[in-house]
């Protein structure tokens, strides 16, 4: 088991390098060539500015049970794919229950922007609000779980 972090922005990595450390576990921190990331614990990889290009990095160096932390629901839902288990900066967890919905809204959005309308879903800013102490619970969760499914540690 191993935890891919897709670090452009990424508001918890020193706390994700704490419990893993704690744990054990590797950590494979993915940025693009306009961040600039240094670590004591985890393994940096730079990839090529380019569109979703650290996307299919990441998802290339992962498997099964492998954890993916991302604020990318089309990255969640290539782990989820994959077998691995995949939650958001806020502590969300990305399911195959939850993601298919998540796709959905975050397409509304879209559609709604491009056709200048005003997006009328409600309630992703609180579902996606940053709670450090969630994250940390879901993921030591994550990796017990992933633990007990006969994951290499």
């Amino acid at each position: 088991m191993k935890i891919l972090v897709d670090a452009d922005a990424c508001p918890v990595v020193r706390k994700i390098e704490s419990i893993a450390r704690k744990h054990h576990i590797p950590v494979l921190l993915f940025c693009d060539t306009n961040h600039i990331l240094h670590s004591s614990y985890s393994e940096v990889k730079t990839i090529g500015a380019g569109a979703d290009a650290v996307d299919f990095a990441l998802i290339n160096h992962c498997g099964a049970g492998d954890i993916v932390i991302t604020q990318d629901y089309g990255l969640a839902a290539m782990a989820l794919g994959k077998q691995a288990y995949a939650m958001h900066y806020s502590g969300l967890q990305y399911t195959n229950d939850n993601i298919s919905r998540l796709l959905e809204e975050r397409h509304m959005v879209r559609m709604a922007r491009r056709s200048s309308q005003r997006p009328r879903i409600r309630g992703i800013k609180n579902l996606m609000r940053r709670d450090d102490g969630g994250f940390a619970a879901v993921l030591n969760r994550l990796i017990e779980e992933a633990s007990a499914s006969g994951a290499d540690l």
